[in-house]
């Protein structure tokens, strides 16, 4: 393969926002690879940006939420969709404080709803990304090949 054809993988920022209840927020994904699956906001890293910028920039974007105070939770290779869809992602998991707020679908092409889930009542069809931060998370542990 020419490297002018070779694939790489991108960079998927996934964040964490945990409500006063410790439930997560999670978004029923559409229009994209995942369609049909909860995850939580986040997004591609621009050229230049740090990776707590993305996951502010994303959450603004997606959920209109203010959120800060970030930590890195997790790193995690989503390889899911490699067969179906062609794409290979490094995914980052970060954990953001929440400052109050409604939750809002704020690109409704990408997302049908938001909703707060506890973390033992997760439903089945979990985005590879989120499901791998979740993991990660409940482990304790940054990185699990």
């Amino acid at each position: 393969m020419s490297e002018d054809n070779k694939k790489y993988p991108r960079v998927g920022i996934g964040v964490m926002i945990q409500n006063e209840k410790g439930e997560m927020l999670l978004g029923l994904r559409q229009n994209s690879h995942g369609a049909g699956e909860w995850s939580f906001p986040g997004g591609h890293q621009d050229f230049g940006e740090r990776i707590f910028e993305t996951a502010k920039r994303e959450v603004k974007e997606e959920v209109g939420l203010e959120v800060d105070e970030f930590e890195l939770i997790s790193v995690a290779d989503e390889m899911r969709y490699i067969k179906t869809d062609g794409k290979h992602y490094l995914n980052i998991g970060v954990k953001g404080t929440y400052k109050g707020g409604e939750p809002k679908v704020m690109e409704p092409d990408k997302c049908k709803e938001w909703k707060w889930v506890s973390l033992d009542n997760l439903p089945d069809n979990l985005f590879e990304g989120t499901e791998l931060v979740i993991n990660n998370f409940k482990k304790g542990t940054i990185y699990n090949s």
